[in-house]
């Protein structure tokens, strides 16, 4: 079941009861871990761990860490394998969510920089490559 967020907003702010809140909507609140969600996407797109990383140009042992919840990447990381996965934008904000850090915002000349390249399916060194040109930092 799926409950839009801003409904969930809007029940936040009207209640004065937390435990309450909880309870009326658990089954909409995220409940995963990172490398749980990651599998879990890349088995729906019918993506191997090793592809994705080959493509994230991440080191494989670091990478499988990552994926087995052994080690949290850093926001540039995950960045990457959401790139390397071939995540849409909305896939990499909420993937980025899950994992508890901001999503890719276009106020941000970096961020900006990211999202033009994952709309336009830029390889890693390509959006790499296109920071580096705007004197950003690199994934």
């Amino acid at each position: 079941m799926h409950k839009p967020t801003d409904d969930l907003y809007n029940e936040l702010n009207k209640t004065s009861q937390l435990d309450k809140y909880l309870k009326e909507n658990d089954q909409f609140l995220i409940d995963t871990t990172l490398s749980d969600y990651l599998c879990n996407k890349f088995n729906e797109k019918e993506l191997s761990k090793a592809h994705v990383l080959k493509n994230a140009d991440i080191n494989e042992i670091y990478g499988y860490q990552i994926l087995s919840g052994k080690r949290s990447p850093s926001r540039n990381k995950l960045l990457c394998i959401c790139i390397g996965a071939g995540f849409t934008l909305e896939e990499t904000n909420e993937t980025l969510k899950i994992a508890e850090f901001s999503p890719l915002f276009p106020k941000l000349k970096r961020d900006s920089i990211i999202i033009f390249g994952l709309q336009n399916h830029y390889p890693i060194w390509k959006i790499n490559e296109e920071l580096f040109n705007h004197q950003a930092q690199s994934l």
